[in-house]
């Protein structure tokens, strides 16, 4: 097993609340965590049939029947057992009760909000991280990352990424999408899939898609939700402070997994990657997304925001997580060497939202940071590595 970030904070969530949920993407790791943080607990899968029965036919009996330490994987196949838990849990309040997991999280996290509001711990286990892979792999590349992405599976048994990704792209299709969101057009949908690749790093138009793709505009914004409900996608907001400047109002896209992104836009070699026009949106992904997986393994809700007035002034990341008042401003470059001219909106935006020039950084493929003229030049290997101090 590779170790994953998460797992203290599993087990700590379990000390606050009666019941933890763990979401994610399909094959993101969260069966292997949840059996591994807690395994002194009592496992059911409800993909056992058998299993699965028991707990629709007789919810009551199949909670109260067994102890209250219970793992309950795919929970979301048993509407009904939501609300045995929520009064089960109410009458003794002891924390660590019953851990959920399920890879319908759209499914999953409405029953939550229905039935178990304020009684549970939600943690979102997305792939690895590049840190996390470094534990498996420790001469692995950021290249070669971007490549293979996170999902564990990949790294753990070797699989060549094409039919690791072909077969996720099917289980996908054919469990998630299909089986519960009413997709009926499966080539329309892959062909959206590889639109929204081929639209990483850009602002989310869901008219210019839905002319690409000769569909409807509710239907581009229902694919566009269901991705992002199963963690194949996600938006950065655009910044909206109180600034007497035109801000656009339309998020940027990007994909939780970059071997994924790669898979869709054909990329199958580092050189492929280094050579592909959508390089340094790519690159700018990999940041951004590893930002994101940083905050969820340590129980923070990442605040994230880009930039961009009608100046077309632009700032890359604008990361508020910490502070509001003091946020980090991050230009993301797929470069090896600096210029000058890379800094030049990190000063007007730094400036203008009164940023101090320690907050205010240029990523780039380099080795070693340096200052430049009050710019902070950092690797981006340091960017992906750092950690978060720990839930006090």
């Amino acid at each position: 097993m590779i170790p994953r970030l998460l797992t203290e904070q599993a087990q700590r969530s379990a000390t606050w609340f009666p019941i933890v949920s763990v979401t994610g993407p399909r094959q993101s790791g969260k069966s292997t965590l949840v059996e591994n943080a807690f395994a002194d607990y009592t496992y059911l899968n409800l993909e056992d049939l058998e299993l699965r029965n028991q707990a629709n036919v007789d919810p009551i009996s199949f909670v109260r029947n067994r102890s209250t330490h219970l793992i309950i994987d795919e929970a979301q196949y048993a509407p009904d057992l939501f609300s045995v838990l929520q009064v089960v849990s109410d009458e003794t309040k002891r924390p660590g009760q019953f851990i959920l997991s399920g890879s319908q999280n759209f499914l999953l996290l409405k029953q939550i909000k229905q039935s178990l509001a304020g009684r549970v711990g939600v943690l979102k286990l997305l792939p690895l991280s590049y840190a996390e892979a470094l534990m498996a792999h420790p001469e692995l590349t950021i290249e070669e990352f971007i490549l293979d992405g996170g999902y564990p599976h990949l790294h753990a048994a070797h699989i060549p990424r094409s039919i690791f990704f072909e077969s996720y792209i099917n289980s996908y299709i054919e469990r998630d999408v299909t089986d519960y969101l009413d997709v009926r057009n499966i080539t329309a949908f892959r062909t959206f899939l590889r639109l929204c690749a081929q639209h990483v790093g850009g602002l989310i138009k869901a008219t210019s898609l839905a002319t690409e793709l000769d569909a409807t505009y509710r239907t581009v914004k229902s694919w566009m939700s269901i991705l992002e409900s199963s963690y194949i996608t996600f938006s950065l907001p655009p910044y909206f402070g109180n600034l007497n400047k035109r801000l656009t109002k339309t998020p940027k896209l990007y994909f939780y997994d970059t071997g994924l992104l790669c898979y869709l836009l054909r990329i199958e070699t580092v050189q492929d990657l280094q050579e592909h026009p959508l390089f340094g949106e790519i690159i700018e992904n990999l940041v951004i997304s590893e930002t994101v997986k940083r905050y969820y393994n340590a129980l923070k809700t990442p605040e994230l925001y880009f930039y961009r007035d009608d100046s077309k002034i632009e700032v890359d990341l604008i990361d508020c997580t910490h502070s509001q008042t003091k946020p980090e401003l991050i230009e993301i470059k797929s470069g090896r060497m600096y210029h000058d001219r890379f800094a030049r909106h990190l000063r007007s935006v730094g400036t203008l939202l009164n940023v101090p020039e320690t907050n205010r950084k240029v990523a780039m493929r380099i080795d070693s940071p340096y200052i430049d003229h009050g710019i902070n030049v950092c690797p981006i290997r340091n960017l992906l590595l750092r950690g978060e101090p720990p839930v006090a």
